[in-house]
């Protein structure tokens, strides 16, 4: 088959490579959707200690498409199926599992390889995050389900409620879909963001309510608290960057009694200060949702289902699998969201 495969940062392949054999309970999906993500961005651009751990390695993890072979023993699908999976699954013995803390199991193995035209799929996501599509809805939109699964998981651990001011700061797309959500969920939402094509998704996939061109409004701690009631601060901050210096600013936003959740990971080693009188004395909760779970995954395809996230609007263009390395430098240089990537085109 056709892939791209990954030799270190800055370094990726298009190369013919050999098909895994299905071994028992593994499925070999042809790909028919995959997406690009900023997770790959980021490994492209500096490599990656949980996701890649060795060379040469698959590369991309959001697809969707149709079974083309199974293992024995596998019975939650057929050949000829079309199917999502995740790009991890928990083992549900180890401390956190049992604890029904999915999304921090010890043996959370993370799939690539989604930049290819098969894929061979390890038996437990199979088993637990291997869904069949409904009749109507298509692989570009389904591809979206396990990016859309981690923001699942964030709006729905910050208990966002109808009526709040959700404050949002990074409108890539994971911060698009997390307004969207929080939308449906009944608050404003405030967006703040820098670059043109993403302030525009802001309004017309997000539909937020106040958006922020922050190349305007270098100053978010006073715009964000002047859409706010008497001006008192958000009553929910989301960071969807992943920089210290952003975490510290989002801080200052909420109003006392308010929540911030830091959304986006930092580089490894980041360390951040807050003042502690007003996070004491103002109860602030401060949180940080990490990955996705089962419950989850399956909440987002029913969200894409449902037609109330539109993710087919936050592609920027289809490409075929050799313009993958140009799509990286495309994203770095902030001129994209998504591509939809077609590996038999």
């Amino acid at each position: 088959m056709k892939a791209i495969q990954y030799y270190g940062p800055q370094d990726i392949k298009y190369e013919e490579v050999s098909i895994k054999p299905p071994e028992e309970g593994e499925v070999v999906v042809k790909i028919m959707s995959a997406l690009t993500c900023g997770t790959d961005v980021k490994t492209f651009r500096r490599g990656h200690p949980v996701l890649i751990k060795q060379v040469p390695s698959g590369f991309g993890h959001e697809f969707a498409g149709i079974v083309d072979r199974v293992g024995k023993n596998v019975t939650n699908v057929k050949v000829g199926d079309r199917v999502v999976a995740a790009n991890s699954a928990p083992c549900g013995h180890c401390f956190f599992c049992k604890r029904e803390e999915y999304n921090l199991c010890e043996n959370l193995d993370l799939l690539n390889g989604a930049y290819a035209q098969y894929i061979t799929v390890p038996a437990r996501i199979v088993q637990k995050n291997m869904l069949i599509l409904p009749d109507k809805l298509s692989f570009d939109k389904a591809a979206f389900c396990e990016p859309l699964a981690n923001v699942v998981h964030g709006v729905e651990r910050t208990e966002i409620k109808a009526g709040q001011t959700v404050g949002i700061i990074g409108i890539g797309p994971i911060g698009l879909m997390f307004a969207r959500l929080a939308k449906l969920k009944g608050a404003k939402v405030i967006a703040a963001g820098r670059n043109p094509i993403k302030l525009k998704a802001a309004e017309e996939f997000a539909h937020a309510d106040e958006i922020v061109d922050l190349t305007k409004y270098p100053n978010p701690e006073k715009i964000f608290k002047e859409f706010t009631d008497e001006r008192r601060g958000l009553d929910v901050a989301v960071e969807c960057v992943g920089l210290p210096e952003i975490w510290e600013r989002i801080f200052s936003c909420v109003r006392p009694g308010g929540t911030v959740h830091f959304f986006g990971g930092c580089k490894s080693g980041s360390t951040v200060t807050f003042d502690t009188t007003k996070m004491h004395y103002g109860d602030i909760k401060m949180m940080s949702v990490f990955h996705h779970t089962p419950k989850y995954f399956r909440m987002a395809l029913d969200y894409i289902a449902s037609g109330n996230v539109e993710v087919e609007k936050l592609i920027t263009d289809t490409i075929s699998l050799d313009k993958i390395e140009w799509a990286m430098h495309q994203h770095i240089d902030g001129k994209a969201i998504k591509f939809l990537v077609k590996p038999w085109q």
